[in-house]
């Protein structure tokens, strides 16, 4: 397991690549527990290059940002049943995406089912001009709950 502990709880990485990344540079963790909850930080999902940027290359980077998002997860020994609040940030015009906002909403909403099952989460879903990462088309942040 790859985690250090911090004040409440503890902060979680899926690997070392990230823990070094992520908090080493950029100075934030990817999860961190603050008692029975576990904040995730946000994912940005994106296409790499050469990556289609049709409906089914942007489910494909949906799929990778969620299963980023379950395997910090797994290190704080949660699962998506453990998601209660979901908050998620979407570039509607994208060169990097071909389809329309209708299309982008029904691949995300879809892709996300394939991640969270009954009862869902809470959702809020926001539109915005761009993230951080120029070609970042949605950007994913999630709470656990996930008392001792």
């Amino acid at each position: 397991m790859t985690s250090i502990p911090a004040p409440h709880g503890a902060i979680y990485f899926a690997n070392d690549t990230e823990k070094d990344l992520l908090y080493g540079q950029w100075h934030f963790a990817s999860a961190r527990r603050v008692g029975p909850f576990v904040l995730l930080s946000g994912v940005v999902v994106a296409p790499r290059k050469g990556e289609a940027t049709d409906i089914d290359g942007f489910k494909g980077q949906l799929r990778r940002a969620f299963e980023a998002i379950g395997a910090s997860l797994k290190e704080a020994g949660l699962g998506f049943a453990d998601v209660v609040d979901l908050d998620t940030f979407h570039v509607f015009k994208s060169s990097f995406f071909s389809g329309s906002k209708t299309d982008h909403l029904t691949a995300f909403r879809a892709v996300k089912d394939e991640f969270l099952k009954e009862p869902y989460p809470t959702w809020t879903a926001i539109g915005v001009e761009g993230l951080v990462i120029d070609q970042g088309l949605v950007e994913i942040k999630a709470t656990a709950y996930a008392p001792r």
